[in-house]
């Protein structure tokens, strides 16, 4: 007889005093406090909770016996069981364009709620998921009954995690990725007021959530932090929390990445194929696809997408796409968004992946932590790890193979025109660049399953198992 699983507590889930999250092999379950009972119990009578999750909105709950999780369970006052989702992602991960859905999201939430006399006790970004390109809540928990004349609690986050991030690169054209992920609260009120130009200001929506908040902080540090409480504060009306909303809705829906194309933004468009070779390499990819039926793909170098398309053409059930351009990000969430496709594209630098941090170094986790596929393809992206960022070929290559157990993973040539083209400014430093280095460092550690030349220059797509 199997042994059961033993619950393990998630590290990220302390933040909220109503309940903590655990995970019990594929299953995931939230414990809610006393306090936070009665709370849940109203939103659940009036049919908010089943109404959002029929419509796919609310990650779907249901109670379960309190036994399940032991002492944690015994010291709660209920216990809800959640599916798991297929990759938990995080804002530093998402481009211009998902950060903006997802913003877009929460603020159609709020207001929802809000019409049916609920409200949301946080405005996290983490509590925004993804399936496919569809955004999804994952916190039941924040759901509560509305208070008459209260404020919006969750403004600053709100405006820290969504607001000025999407401010950061519309307005700066700097992209929020890095500094999002290097201060997991999101981008500071104080710091992005410094950074715009005073006309910048003038704009309603960013005099009232970023300039005036950051000078009130200020005002009140200087004060030795003396705020007026929000009890004493005059009360604000339903119409004037939900007009907050819906003109801060309006100006995000305006607002535009000012990134323009970058240089593989137009890739598909401008890259080395003859259209015979690309219909070659298209052939190759949908026949591994076919093949293995993967229910979770990586992409990686996923570009604007068109091959994780073909990959759920092809029989993929999902295709995580990963890339370090921004812009061909953004043209990736469209595709998917437009077509309705079962892809998400995400930001990642696989020179410098996101790793374990926040409190513990496990609050938020590192990708390959959270989840691996079932496949992989990677196309014209090795080079760019072995020759644009020095990384040793076979390290490279056991990484690859490391994220899924079989995979299609293209060998560039030194001479094909685009490592020409990275190698003109530079010293040819990459001795062990060659297919034999790369065929040997691959046979380590998979079966190559099958091989095929793509184009003149010599390219070639190894498909793999690994060993």
């Amino acid at each position: 007889m199997q042994a059961q699983a033993v619950a393990r507590e998630e590290e990220g889930s302390f933040r909220d005093p109503s309940g903590r999250v655990y995970t019990q092999g594929e299953k995931v379950f939230r414990t809610v406090s006393n306090e936070a009972e009665r709370d849940l119990r109203a939103v659940m009578d009036s049919g908010l909770i089943e109404r959002l999750t029929v419509e796919d909105r609310l990650v779907g709950s249901g109670e379960v016996a309190r036994e399940v999780l032991g002492e944690a369970g015994a010291a709660a006052a209920m216990v809800l069981e959640h599916p798991r989702l297929p990759l938990i992602s995080y804002p530093y991960e998402w481009s211009f364009s998902v950060l903006k859905s997802a913003a877009l999201f929460h603020l159609d939430l709020h207001l929802d709620c809000l019409a049916e006399g609920f409200n949301l006790s946080d405005a996290s970004a983490y509590n925004v998921q993804f399936k496919g390109w569809k955004p999804i809540f994952i916190d039941t928990l924040s759901l509560r009954p509305y208070e008459a004349g209260e404020y919006w609690i969750g403004h600053r986050q709100f405006c820290e995690q969504f607001l000025n991030p999407l401010l950061l690169q519309a307005k700066l054209n700097v992209a929020h990725n890095a500094w999002f992920r290097g201060n997991l609260e999101g981008i500071p009120t104080a710091d992005l007021a410094r950074l715009l130009p005073w006309w910048r200001k003038l704009s309603w929506t960013v005099l009232t959530n970023v300039a005036l908040p950051a000078r009130l902080q200020a005002s009140a540090l200087g004060k030795g932090g003396d705020e007026k409480p929000l009890a004493a504060r005059r009360p604000l009306p339903l119409s004037q929390f939900q007009a907050m909303l819906k003109q801060l809705r309006g100006y995000i829906a305006k607002l535009e990445p000012s990134h323009g194309l970058t240089t593989w933004s137009d890739y598909t468009d401008t890259h080395s194929y003859a259209s015979e070779e690309e219909q070659e390499k298209r052939a190759f990819v949908a026949r591994f696809v076919e093949k293995t039926k993967p229910a979770r793909l990586w992409d990686l170098g996923c570009n604007t997408g068109a091959y994780s398309e073909l990959a759920l053409e092809s029989g993929a059930a999902a295709v995580v796409g990963f890339d370090i351009d921004l812009a061909a990000l953004d043209g990736a969430y469209e595709r998917a968004r437009t077509r309705d496709l079962q892809f998400l594209p995400l930001y990642l630098d696989a020179a410098n992946p996101a790793p374990d941090q926040g409190w513990r170094g496990g609050e938020r986790k590192s990708l390959m932590e959270r989840a691996n596929g079932d496949g992989l393809i990677a196309l014209a992206f090795l080079h760019h790890l072995a020759i644009g960022r020095n990384a040793p070929l076979d390290q490279a290559v056991a990484w690859l193979v490391s994220l899924a157990p079989t995979g299609v993973v293209e060998f560039v040539q030194k001479t094909d025109p685009m490592i020409e083209r990275m190698l003109r400014l530079r010293e040819d430093i990459f001795a062990d660049y060659t297919e034999q280095t790369f065929v040997n460092a691959l046979e380590r550690v998979a079966r190559v399953v099958d091989i095929k030349t793509v184009s003149a220059a010599g390219r070639k797509l190894f498909w793999y198992d690994r060993r």
